[in-house]
């Protein structure tokens, strides 16, 4: 699943003070044989706001301003174009893809002379159907959605979004069954932990029924506070909390890109101040490790890491180098296994800051990322 976000890279260790935790070296391996694969551009030729694929099959879907567009994930072709162009100021979100190939979409309207738009959330059940079978409906009018978990595997998925509240915008996470449009659960966050300039990322560690945060509490300042992971009953929505990893000469800053193993509770965040990937187990609520990027060093904001997918299969996590090394080689995506050691890193990718985690077919050791060779209108191919 990718809607927008935030920035990279020889192969270093970091062993420095840790608040309150423990640490662990990190060792590194041989580069292995990952590669880029086809290029994919939108079928309308526009920009791409969102984007997933089916980690059990087939096909993908990605949307543009005017268009929802599915396509095959192995040969990068669109299969199938549908929805309507509104107006300059609408478009189409998609925000990922649930258990069953059940794809959800938001088409943003804003009528002419308005300023804001209604949002209407679409089904593709299933994407590879090319076709739209019914609306998505919140239990609250008018939530802005924000993100949405990645576990495919579980019929329950956490859905971090915004509600209008007392005339501001306030914080909940949904806990729905996307397919059969039912909710089991809505908490309501605390603004203050919960605000943009936090920078909250959302996973899922469905094994333990709960959603992940990891965030920024004092929006990234820096020489500020350490991360904070935040665990959410899915059913009680009791919250537990501890910190993160804080290294580096002007603290972590930032918390860029989260991903979490729903099965084995493990999760990598990766941090803006610091250039570093940090290795967390939500059961023991502990740090297990953490990498420098390669080529960088605690001091490494810009070249720091962005979006984070995790394979639960192969037990890898897949981080998002905007400018890997000296920037001679492009982007990469470093993969790193659930001990934190590096397995390898794919280059040649042509990134943004703030990129988004790649989404990936474990089977296949396959993913796409956003980004081509000629920007915002194209997905790039991988495997690793």
């Amino acid at each position: 699943m990718l809607v927008f976000v935030r920035t990279s890279g020889v192969l270093g260790i970091a062993l420095l003070a840790i608040s309150g935790l423990s640490t662990a070296a990190v060792a590194t391996r041989a580069p292995q044989k990952g590669h880029l694969g086809k290029v994919l551009t939108s079928k309308d030729g526009g920009q791409i706001f969102g984007f997933d694929i089916n980690q059990a099959g087939d096909d993908g879907v990605l949307a543009t301003a005017s268009s929802v567009e599915v396509f095959d994930q192995n040969n990068g072709k669109i299969t199938k174009s549908l929805g309507h162009f509104t107006n300059s100021d609408s478009d189409y979100v998609a925000y990922g893809i649930a258990a069953g190939d059940v794809g959800l979409i938001d088409h943003e309207v804003v009528p002419d002379g308005q300023t804001f738009p209604k949002r209407h959330y679409r089904l593709l059940d299933p994407v590879m159907g090319g076709k739209f079978t019914g609306d998505w409906t919140p239990p609250l009018h008018g939530i802005i959605m924000q993100q949405m978990s990645e576990d495919q595997s579980s019929p329950v998925t956490s859905l971090f979004a915004l509600t209008r509240l007392r005339q501001q915008e306030d914080p909940i996470l949904l806990v729905a069954d996307i397919a059969a449009n039912t909710f089991s659960n809505l908490v309501r966050l605390d603004p203050n932990l919960f605000g943009l300039c936090t920078g909250p990322t959302l996973a899922q560690y469905s094994a333990a029924n709960e959603a992940v945060f990891a965030l920024s509490p004092d929006c990234g300042a820096v020489g500020g506070e350490a991360p904070l992971n935040v665990l959410i009953d899915l059913s009680s929505g009791a919250v537990t909390k501890f910190n993160g990893y804080n290294n580096g000469f002007f603290h972590a800053g930032y918390v860029n890109g989260m991903a979490t193993d729903p099965n084995t509770g493990v999760a990598a965040t990766d941090t803006e101040l610091n250039s570093q990937v940090e290795f967390y187990n939500l059961k023991k609520k502990a740090g297990i490790a953490f990498a420098q990027l390669p080529c960088t060093n605690d001091t490494d904001q810009t070249n720091s890491g962005s979006g984070i997918a995790v394979d639960p299969v192969n037990k890898l996590f897949l981080v998002t180098d905007g400018f890997y090394c000296d920037g001679s080689q492009g982007g990469a995506v470093v993969v790193y296994d659930e001990e934190g050691n590096q397995v390898e890193a794919i280059t040649g990718f042509k990134f943004f800051i703030g990129e988004p985690a790649p989404v990936i077919n474990p089977g296949k050791r396959m993913g796409w990322v956003f980004g081509g060779p000629n920007g915002w209108t194209q997905l790039q191919q991988f495997f690793y």
